[in-house]
């Protein structure tokens, strides 16, 4: 998995996403040209929420005089449906890292370090987190057992976890692809991007929204369920079978499995730029604060612009760098008035195809996100409704103008 570097700040959150690193990416194979035109169909309905609820009791019940011919059928419906994470043993995930061996490493942060394998024929990713408070194994398995219902399209696939001391092992599927931060800005070519289109982006934007509304709201859990690790290095950009681009969410069920969201602690744990303002104060997780990373995000998908950086005050004294955030670049276009100020604001390499009001919309919707009181931010179904009007909206407007559907591209590197 490629694993973008959270930024060189206060102590981040370490949350790598499911994918390779960038030495270690195979490219995706280049789609030959007559692959790239698809009619509007291949594009999805961004009110369809994908995903299906995992219940311990439920049967299934087929009725005996099914033909033959509907055999295999019935055992492709088996083989889709959603498996229950796993409670590893230490050994195991200790013999499919190589006993954690250094040079088979991932990724590595403060908080914590990541491994791909082999773990029981699967293609995984193993995590290695500290606990936040005390976790007993019948504790782990009871908070696995209770995420272990929710299944989402837009979530990548948690597989099991593990205990050995004060560390937790969370095992997840692994996805190739690249993640949103690497996607928007390549280092090696920062001109170049592949999501090239403003239809690319709606569809990230729309897939975020109703993953990060289904943690929320619908996926059975408690009402106070948070995620606690949204930013651009954790969401993995890939191909699906229709060609499209889309979007998936890495580290889901982390802030429960190791004690997040009960701990309270002075030294706080997250990366600069998608920290809330209340978090930064009180060191406690919301609902909220996961609103306020999405709205940064969606800041990210519409300039291209990394959420906080630093660069030289031109205006001041030699070697005096300024605070650059991509919250109050957003504000300032606004601010701007007229249609000027947020165009000049959107990322160049979308060269000005775009609906000029979504684009607005969209900045507005990222904005009251990202308000500092957490009770004048909206929900996530509010959110995920706006965002998903917007897709259509833009989808409108790419047919009315003649824009390509397709938004299709290799994510080899350039």
């Amino acid at each position: 998995m490629i694993v973008a570097a959270a930024p060189a700040t206060s102590s981040a959150s370490g949350a790598a996403p499911m994918c390779r690193t960038k030495k270690s990416t195979q490219a995706i194979e280049p789609k030959s040209p007559n692959q790239h035109r698809q009619s509007s169909s291949s594009v999805r309905d961004p009110s369809f929420a994908h995903f299906s609820t995992n219940e311990n009791n439920s049967s299934y019940n087929f009725s005996k005089s099914s033909t033959s011919s509907s055999v295999p059928s019935l055992r492709s419906f088996k083989a889709s449906l959603p498996e229950n994470p796993q409670i590893y043993d230490f050994s195991e995930i200790r013999s499919a890292t190589s006993n954690f061996l250094p040079r088979g490493r991932l990724s590595s942060s403060s908080t914590s370090s990541s491994w791909r394998c082999s773990l029981r024929s699967k293609d995984a990713v193993i995590f290695q987190r500290k606990s936040r408070i005390p976790i007993s194994l019948p504790d782990l398995q009871r908070r696995l057992s209770l995420i272990s219902k929710s299944h989402h399209s837009s979530l990548i696939k948690l597989l099991g976890a593990s205990l050995s001391g004060s560390y937790v092992y969370i095992v997840y599927e692994f996805v190739a692809g690249a993640s949103l931060a690497d996607c928007l800005r390549n280092p090696k070519n920062p001109s170049y991007t592949v999501l090239s289109s403003w239809l690319s982006r709606m569809q990230i934007a729309t897939d975020l929204a109703h993953g990060l509304d289904y943690m929320h709201h619908g996926s059975g859990l408690d009402s106070t369920f948070v995620h606690n690790h949204i930013k651009s290095s954790s969401i993995i950009v890939s191909e699906e079978d229709n060609l499209v681009l889309g979007a998936k969410i890495c580290h889901f069920g982390t802030a429960e499995l190791c004690g997040e969201t009960q701990a309270r602690s002075t030294k706080l744990e997250g990366t600069r730029g998608y920290m809330a303002p209340e978090f930064q104060l009180t060191g406690i997780v919301t609902q909220k604060c996961d609103v306020y990373a999405f709205g940064v995000v969606l800041l990210e998908l519409i300039s291209g612009a990394e959420p906080l950086k630093y660069i030289m005050d031109e205006n001041g004294a030699e070697g005096v760098y300024r605070r650059v955030s991509v919250i109050e670049s957003a504000r300032e276009a606004v601010r701007g008035g007229g249609r000027g100020g947020v165009r000049r604001w959107v990322d160049r390499r979308l060269k000005d195809s775009f609906p000029m009001d979504v684009a607005e919309k969209m900045v507005q919707v990222a904005l009251e996100c990202v308000e500092e009181d957490p009770d004048r931010r909206p929900d996530m179904d509010r959110v995920a409704g706006l965002v998903s009007k917007l897709f259509l909206e833009s989808h409108s407007w790419a047919e009315k103008m003649g824009v390509p559907i397709d938004i299709s591209v290799s994510l080899a590197p350039r």
